[in-house]
């Protein structure tokens, strides 16, 4: 049967038109969705303080690089130079260059300076330069020797504080009781849509927020704010064209490729999520442009990328409208939570009457808990 526009098959000449039909729907044309939150789920607890905290570590460094200008290695012969940080070298380690197979054995260590032994094992020499790279390979020790110095990393206690969101609702006695058109109950509906609104922001002040530069716990003439996911990334926050990442500022394969290794290379995580815009959504649907097939009974398009596996884990891609256009987040869900305040997530509270009408408060507490933020990246300066 066609559509009539009517709501009966026989309305017309044999029933009474209807004078006013008023669908029993509000229609609500406005962003409401929570991409990134409905991603990362409920915290495992809540925060106990306005001031949140937790503690991290990481082991001990097998890399660094040489850090010595001047170097001049033509000859493969250099017994000696200087690195970056000589304490993530012992001696008895045995290292190799970045793109050299060359095994070079450690056998003293003076601050930033290491003596060494060039060619272990009949290994090919290589030259060495300024700012190469080197990895230990291990350490040998020697038999029967003293135990060595102990090493060891200090935990560190990170924060974020707390956010109040909150918003009032005020009903007048007479709008109560009046019918309205597509609400059962007037208060109920204006908590929901407040409710609707504080959800938007919260996933808004996740990833934008920003902490006050001083007083951070707040007083009287300053608010307390939580410090979004952008303003915690300093580690792995790279930029398109910077000598690092292709120069294209196009986004590209290359460029997810080279922020999921990094991450894993520096902290060894394999982020889980991928968070952009709406253009660089765009573009990553685009990976599989010159892949796609379709055969001639086909009758639907589909340009979607929804999931990216790659060697340095599988991502789903989590389309936000609240990502900066030039921007791509990668996060590793296990270490990121949106936390409230204990007794303090989302509640509607009534406010004293004074007056002929209804009044309440929707209001919540809640602060980004962000952990290990190497294990993170994020990737600006993409072509919008």
């Amino acid at each position: 049967m066609a559509f009539s526009g009517k709501a009966t098959y026989s309305a017309g000449s044999t029933l009474p038109e209807i004078v006013e039909d008023v669908a029993d729907l509000v229609g609500i044309v406005a962003p409401v969705e929570t991409p990134l939150l409905d991603a990362l789920g409920d915290p495992l607890a809540a925060a106990t303080s306005t001031r949140h905290e937790w503690l991290e570590d990481e082991l001990l460094p097998n890399a660094g690089a040489i850090n010595q200008a001047a170097l001049n290695d033509a000859a493969k012969n250099t017994a000696s130079f200087d690195v970056a940080d000589g304490s993530v070298f012992r001696s008895g380690d045995l290292i190799q260059a970045e793109g050299s197979a060359e095994a070079i054995l450690v056998t003293a260590v003076a601050g930033n300076t290491l003596t060494v032994a060039r060619g272990y094992g009949a290994s090919t020499r290589s030259p060495l330069v300024h700012e190469q790279k080197l990895t230990v390979l291990g350490n040998a020790q020697l038999e029967g020797a003293e135990a060595g110095a102990a090493r060891f990393t200090l935990r560190t206690r990170r924060s974020n504080y707390t956010q109040i969101f909150a918003a009032t609702v005020q009903v007048s006695g007479t709008e109560a009781a009046v019918r309205q058109i597509g609400v059962d109950d007037e208060m109920d509906y204006q908590k929901t849509n407040r409710l609707r609104e504080l959800l938007r922001d919260l996933e808004n002040t996740v990833i934008n927020g920003v902490a006050p530069a001083t007083t951070p716990e707040g007083s009287a003439t300053v608010r307390r704010t939580m410090r979004g996911i952008l303003k915690s990334l300093s580690t792995n926050a790279m930029t398109s064209g910077n000598g690092y990442l292709p120069a294209d500022n196009n986004l590209s394969e290359d460029h997810l490729n080279q922020a999921l290794r990094t991450i894993w290379e520096i902290s060894g995580s394999k982020p889980d999520l991928i968070v952009c815009g709406g253009a660089q959504k765009r573009r990553i649907n685009g990976f599989v442009a010159s892949m796609q097939r379709f055969s001639p009974q086909d009758e639907t398009f589909k340009k979607l990328v929804s999931t990216y596996e790659s060697d340095y884990g599988v991502c789903r891609v989590v389309l936000s409208r609240y990502v900066p256009a030039d921007a791509v987040v990668f996060l590793d869900s296990t270490r990121a939570s949106v936390v409230p305040l204990m007794g303090r997530s989302f509640q509607f509270k009534p406010l004293a009457v004074t007056g002929d009408y209804q009044s309440g408060e929707v209001v919540g507490e809640y602060t980004l808990e962000l952990r290990n933020e190497k294990s993170h990246d994020v990737l600006r300066g993409l072509a919008m």
